[in-house]
């Protein structure tokens, strides 16, 4: 339960403003995007990266400076408050389509207080579609409310994934690939996890899973997606960092888990609503 103190709305009509201005540093692409790897040889992040989450933490400094924050570059600072505010902000979520100039990237931010995200905006920065939710208060685009799909049989179900930038994570993310592609509709490979999330909110796909995200992939997109009516969690109720996140219509979301347990040989045990 967030404290009484702390005003979703005014936290996130500071999201929606600090993501609109690291859309406008991102749209504006420089000639050399400094392209440099992280983790892995795959894992790219660019000078856009960088400077995105600059003027965003820049900016959360200034207006709510007694406030926690975990960046994707940066890592986390400060510590939350007595109303326990902490923002999740994921500068550039799709580098590797903005590295490429593939139009499917965004920003993403979600604030957290006392334990649950209450707030989050998602912004697709090449379309200019701003996705946002607050706890409780429903789920929209531009304006527009969103509502999850009802699909209920797998066999019909267009489903969304994402893969590890780590070599053999990807050879086993395969394998159960494998095991689900035969028993969907068909899987899309879009390339920002936020992205996918908000395509759950929207209807453009029935589900959405991937393994071991972080919590800045997570927060805003998955705030999203339960606003629009969807379900979210983790195949067998693990930690988001050790295990597969799932968000589907609620009934949907049993039979997805289930099919995702068994290609994975995680038993599915249920789950709710993730904490980032």
């Amino acid at each position: 339960m967030a404290s009484a103190s702390v005003d979703p709305n005014e936290l996130l009509d500071l999201a929606l403003r600090l993501a609109r201005d690291a859309a406008t540093l991102i749209l504006d692409r420089p000639v050399d995007l400094g392209a440099d790897t992280k983790a892995t040889p795959t894992d790219a992040v660019t000078v856009t990266d960088r400077a995105s989450e600059r003027l965003i933490l820049a900016g959360l400094k200034k207006a709510r400076p007694q406030d926690a924050v975990v960046a994707e570059e940066s890592g986390s600072s400060g510590e939350a408050t007595t109303d326990g505010v902490r923002w999740y902000v994921d500068p550039l979520d799709g580098t590797v389509n903005y590295l490429y100039d593939l139009p499917q990237y965004a920003v993403s931010i979600a604030v957290e207080a006392v334990g649950e995200v209450v707030a989050g905006v998602v912004l697709d920065v090449a379309s200019g579609d701003a996705y946002t939710a607050t706890r409780g208060g429903g789920a929209y685009c531009n304006g527009r409310r969103l509502a999850c799909r009802d699909e209920t049989d797998p066999a019909l179900a267009l489903v969304a994934t994402g893969f590890s930038y780590d070599a053999a994570r990807r050879a086993a993310q395969a394998d159960v690939l494998r095991a689900v592609l035969p028993n969907v509709r068909d899987i899309r490979r879009m390339g920002a996890a936020a992205l996918d999330l908000c395509a759950v909110a929207a209807g453009q796909v029935d589900g959405y899973f991937e393994e071991r995200l972080k919590p800045w992939d997570w927060a805003a997109g998955a705030l999203i997606a339960e606003e629009a009516g969807a379900r979210t969690g983790t195949v067998g109720g693990g930690s988001l960092a050790t295990s597969t996140a799932l968000a589907a219509n609620p009934a949907l979301y049993d039979a997805l888990e289930a099919m995702l347990g068994a290609a994975s040989g995680t038993a599915p045990a249920g789950s709710g609503r993730l904490a980032p």
